[in-house]
């Protein structure tokens, strides 16, 4: 029997890739479990296996505890070892629920330390005392016990070393064949037992998948898990495409071009940015390869997704006009408080800016990192003039200047208080209209506006009263109007121009409200759009 366990540690270890140790102590674990089945009483058991000559050896065992933890001697009674007891309520219960105190001895797999030191002197509390017991026959149980638990053992070695295998190759791809389809999700083999499921929310929308076929994807996560999947693979995220551009183009590489961001609509549509790190090669070009044999192949292994090649710029606005592509932009206006742009196109090249359900101004939004209102020229200039009209208002009202004073202002490029209190004073007298002493008097006057405002500002007040626009709004009332209109949201516009989580901080309502009285303030945006759309096809 000892020669047939060295052979079944040898042929199992070869077979799985798993180390002898394991397989001994599962054969150990099997034998245990085969000489409890034994006795009448519940009893520990330990099997000792020589790794060289097979031989084992079995050891019945009891726990040695202290005294102090076991009840009084009148209630604790002095057991043979071999005498049967049962777990107590406490035991069964586990400690959590157990009632505070001390326990009874199990006498069928514990000692008391003080009947333990009879046995063998020096011995302490959470020890084992050990005496030899007949050992079971391994070739009856090898088809039973032996086996399930040989099979067990070696299924979570295999998962482990799978776990260690890909836990340092997080981020990149890997590549496997379809094992088969299971609800929706995709079940990759990737050899040397390793299986990696892809999601159905992480495959390509559309994407005919079938058993056999091989599959490249992003591995996202890798978790140990006792059951269930380890490897954890994605098909949509933007990562998948960014790493196959490095295995298409060499220049990426070797550090040559750099990839500056990517976003997709997973079987669409997609946009790359990147940059050149040497002057003479064309990060485009090399992107797109010769007669567009590169992207194309990335295009392929995306199910046919398009892929647009956009140039990074050091320059915000021009990276937005570059990831507007194919759409030809006229004018932008850079926000940068607020992180948004607003970006004029022809009105024929209005539906190709914004693309198929907003797919490429919303794919150029996510490459840029920036909020984009696209729009036509005429939308863009009307917002311009109302824009400077607000402005214009602002200064007469402020400055108390009249409107002449406040036009030059606005033709300047002033377009706020702050600037007019802190530009330099040989900017405002360079303006022709302008002497020392005029310019003089705005400073101060706006440097006066500037603190008021921070006065009430520190008071969380505001002086104006609120717009007709903000007290006629839909869902709107006169003590919420002039509440918000205290804390600087006079119009509709300044309402439709907040986010939820700031109208709830500046007005005591709930989110629903709040986000139902925005939306009616933002109304008005898409109904000029429509009115515009509607003019031009009327036209057409």
């Amino acid at each position: 029997m000892s020669r047939e366990i060295l052979a079944v540690a040898e042929v199992v270890s070869n077979e799985k890739g798993v180390a002898k140790e394991i397989i001994f102590d599962a054969i150990e674990a099997a034998l245990a479990s085969a000489t409890r089945k034994r006795h009448s009483e519940d009893i520990e058991v330990r099997v000792a296996i020589d790794r060289e000559t097979g031989d084992y050896d079995t050891f019945r065992r009891w726990l040695v505890v202290d005294d102090e933890e076991i009840l009084a001697s009148g209630e604790a009674r002095e057991l043979e070892p071999a005498e049967p007891a049962r777990l107590t309520e406490a035991d069964e219960k586990g400690d959590d629920e157990a009632p505070e105190g001390p326990r009874e001895l199990i006498p069928t797999k514990e000692i008391l330390l003080s009947e333990a030191l009879k046995l063998e002197p020096g011995i302490t509390a959470g020890e084992y005392i050990e005496e030899p017991i007949p050992s079971v026959d391994f070739g009856r149980i090898a088809a039973q016990t032996a086996k399930q638990v040989i099979v067990q053992k070696v299924r979570e070695a295999e998962r482990a070393q799978v776990v260690e295998a890909y836990q340092d190759r997080v981020g990149e791809l890997v590549t496997g064949v379809v094992k088969r389809l299971d609800r929706g999700n995709v079940i990759l083999d990737l050899g040397a037992n390793a299986e990696a499921v892809i999601a159905r929310e992480e495959l390509i929308p559309r994407e005919l998948v079938r058993p056999g076929d091989r599959m490249r994807g992003y591995l996202r996560d890798v978790r140990s898990e006792p059951r269930g999947p380890q490897l954890f693979v994605s098909r949509t995220a933007p990562e998948l495409m960014i790493e196959l551009f490095k295995l298409e183009v060499p220049e990426i590489g070797e550090g040559l071009i750099d990839i500056m961001g990517a976003a997709r609509d997973p079987g669409s549509r997609a946009k790359i940015g990147v940059r050149s790190n040497v002057p003479r090669i064309d990060p485009v070009g090399a992107c797109v390869g010769m007669r567009g044999s590169r992207v194309q192949a990335v295009s392929n292994e995306l199910a046919g997704e398009r892929v647009d090649i956009i140039l990074w710029d050091e320059n915000p606005a021009q990276y937005v006009i570059n990831a507007m592509s194919p759409a030809e932009v006229v004018s932008i206006v850079v926000d940068e408080e607020s992180k948004s742009m607003d970006v004029a196109v022809t009105e024929d090249q209005l539906s190709q800016a914004i693309g198929r359900g907003g797919q490429n101004v919303r794919l150029a939004s996510q490459l840029t990192g920036w909020e984009l209102n696209v729009m036509t020229e005429s939308q863009a200039d009307e917002r311009s003039e109302a824009e400077a009209e607000k402005i214009l208002k602002l200064f007469m009202d402020k400055l108390d200047v009249d409107e002449e004073v406040a036009l030059i202002l606005v033709q300047e490029g002033f377009s706020s208080i702050d600037e007019v209190a802190y530009v330099p004073i040989a900017e405002m007298t360079g303006i022709e209209e302008f002497d020392e002493d005029i310019a003089q008097e705005l400073q101060s006057r706006a440097r006066d506006v500037m603190l008021t405002r921070e006065i009430a500002s520190e008071e969380g007040l505001s002086d104006a009263p609120p717009a007709e626009d903000l007290l006629e709004l839909e869902g709107m009332d006169d003590a919420l109007a002039h509440a918000i209109a205290r804390r600087g949201v006079v119009t509709r516009e300044d309402l439709a121009e907040l986010a939820v989580d700031d109208l709830i901080e500046i007005a005591d309502i709930d989110r629903e409200r709040a986000g139902a009285l925005i939306m009616t303030a933002r109304a008005i945006w898409f109904e000029d759009e429509d009115e515009k759309e509607s003019e031009s096809e009327s036209e057409v």
